[in-house]
């Protein structure tokens, strides 16, 4: 049963415990660093056809992610903009060697390469 969230900050530690296993986070960060790159491809070579790839970069690893590894449906069926959001907070934490204490505060297992 899906939960009304109210805000970010309550929906945020729900959004990493449906990412709990550490292969469908890893799955997340390709989809995501794909997503970026196609968009800086697009924005600094003019081809803005590519801005197409976008949303099969980004779900089609999501949901091979939740589908097959987490056997969960995915938070952006139900928190679309919040997904997105809690997305790119969960790459860019775990890019920048940051996503550890986020996981253990919302009682997740870090994986191999979350510090």
């Amino acid at each position: 049963m899906a939960r009304d969230y109210q805000s970010f900050a309550a929906f945020w530690p729900f959004y990493l415990r449906e990412h709990g296993r550490s292969a469908t986070r890893a799955l997340h960060y390709i989809g995501t660093s794909l997503v970026v790159l196609i968009a800086l491809f697009a924005l600094f070579s003019g081809r803005w056809v590519w801005l197409l790839a976008l949303p099969v970069a980004g779900y089609a690893f999501a949901w091979v992610a939740h589908f097959g590894v987490e056997k969960n449906r995915p938070a952006t069926f139900t928190y679309p903009l919040w997904s997105l959001a809690a997305d790119f907070r969960m790459w860019w934490l775990w890019l920048t060697g940051r996503l550890g204490p986020e996981l253990d505060r919302a009682g997740v297992t870090r994986g191999r390469f979350e510090r």
